[in-house]
């Protein structure tokens, strides 16, 4: 394998850490979201259509745009730290680019710069048809803190 390939694969650890992290989410185990890609410093997020998420206009609510763009970015963020580490948002900006229509939502969380305490993150929503269709119904930027881990007792 070469080391471009394995740049571009995350680790069986990594991946089985960003997948137990996101089991425990309360909030995306409401909205029916579920992790669909995890690559280094890349993880994509898909919420489908449902009148549960949607605002009096039939659209996917903005708060679950926001949502599903905060956690991919997070996560994108994690599989770049060590196991002892865990991440929490800083702050994010959304700009809502167009309704947020479509068979389902992808957010994609992509990592611009990982530092040893702060991480900057794009995030981007798309609306995707059945077709396969997508549109880009939203981006922005995210800043994220790499945390200690809590200890676990023994």
């Amino acid at each position: 394998m070469t080391e471009h390939a394995r740049q571009d694969r995350t680790s069986p650890a990594t991946e089985a850490r960003v997948r137990d992290s996101f089991g425990r989410q309360g909030l995306m185990h409401h909205l029916g979201a579920r992790i669909t890609e995890i690559a280094p410093g890349r993880v994509r997020i898909v919420l489908p259509a449902r009148p549960e998420v949607t605002q009096q206009h039939g659209y996917v609510h903005a708060g679950a745009t926001s949502a599903i763009a905060d956690s991919a970015g997070g996560y994108a963020a994690l599989t770049l730290f060590a196991e002892d580490s865990e991440v929490l948002t800083v702050e994010y900006k959304i700009n809502l680019l167009a309704p947020a229509a479509g068979d389902h939502l992808e957010a994609v969380g992509t990592v611009l710069k990982s530092g040893r305490t702060l991480t900057v993150c794009r995030l981007e929503v798309f609306g995707v048809q059945e077709d396969g269709s997508r549109k880009l119904v939203a981006n922005g930027q995210q800043t994220l803190i790499r945390v200690d881990a809590p200890k676990t007792a023994a």
